[in-house]
């Protein structure tokens, strides 16, 4: 007789657990007592001989062990879902919460979440747009399962994991005088016509250090929040701005030129996740969508 079998329930409230980050969530989606929840994580660390969760704070934090066979039960609850068109993951009344910025959600993240929904017809998806700081504290507060932002914040509680590596361009009307550059530099810029970000985006302020160090001074016209908005602006002749390419920037416009600037302003724009516990199985399946689903372009690479 086998002493060393492990049930089903078992390995899928380990599941829940670690994916919803308490036993009360777990048991809630599991539908079952949260006594039955703690009961069945006990068994099954006496079958194993091992802790699986360790409380730190008011909250359950799965250890190396608990992770590592919830990563090697991956290939098992793959063939059940392709068997029962898994109905052991995440029901629809229980979205999948994304947060995106304006630019990434407007210009990118709509046309994923419509392709990741016609792949996961089962799956639904709550879609927050909103800055990257309510973002980050979204994530933090557990508000929000999912975020992606270009914001290269540290924060308690947070954890970034690198999605899109870009530079910065410079966008220029068509006939702009100074289209004739192949490469855009700061001294260019003096008394220039320019389109602003606000001063909290972490560009906005490298930027000012270039033009200080040229010694030069554009003549900012508009100072606006958003890519999106300056890009506008820019196709309405006000001026030229400077810009992440990423996802703005997709291919020929016949409105404006783009530029490479010199020197480089470095973008990363990751997935923001909470540091407390791992991404949700829906969460971790959308990244994937999301990675594999991403046009290639000369103006970002993947991280």
């Amino acid at each position: 007789m086998r002493t060393n079998w492990h049930s089903l329930r078992e390995f899928e409230t380990l599941r829940a657990v670690i994916s919803a980050g308490s036993t009360t969530a777990a048991a809630r989606r599991l539908g079952i007592s949260q006594s039955a929840v703690s009961r069945s994580i006990s068994q099954l660390e006496s079958r194993i001989g091992q802790m699986l969760f360790e409380r730190e704070q008011g909250k359950l934090q799965p250890t190396v062990e608990a992770l590592a066979l919830n990563e090697n039960l991956d290939p098992l609850f793959d063939a059940l879902a392709g068997i029962d068109g898994a109905k052991w993951k995440s029901s629809p009344q229980e979205p999948l919460r994304v947060a995106a910025p304006p630019t990434l959600a407007h210009r990118f993240l709509v046309r994923s979440v419509a392709s990741y929904l016609k792949a996961n017809p089962d799956q639904m998806v709550s879609l927050e747009i909103c800055t990257s700081d309510d973002l980050i504290g979204g994530i933090v507060d557990e508000r929000f399962d999912l975020g992606i932002t270009s914001a290269d914040q540290t924060r308690a509680g947070l954890k970034l994991i690198p999605y899109r590596l870009s530079k910065g361009v410079c966008i220029l009307p068509k006939g702009h005088k100074l289209t004739k550059h192949d490469v855009m530099r700061p001294e260019y810029f003096d008394g220039v016509d320019f389109i602003a970000l606000t001063r909290r985006h972490r560009a906005r302020m490298i930027l000012d250090q270039h033009f200080a160090r040229a010694g030069v001074s554009p003549r900012i016209i508009v100072e606006t929040a958003t890519s999106v908005a300056a890009c506008e602006f820019v196709r309405n002749g006000l001026g030229i701005t400077m810009t992440n390419p990423f996802p703005l920037i997709s291919g020929s416009d016949d409105d404006i030129v783009v530029r490479p600037f010199e020197p480089d302003i470095a973008y990363r724009t990751s997935f923001a996740v909470s540091a407390s516990r791992p991404p949700s199985v829906s969460a971790r399946s959308f990244m994937r969508h999301i990675r594999l689903s991403t046009p290639k372009s000369d103006l970002w690479e993947p991280a």
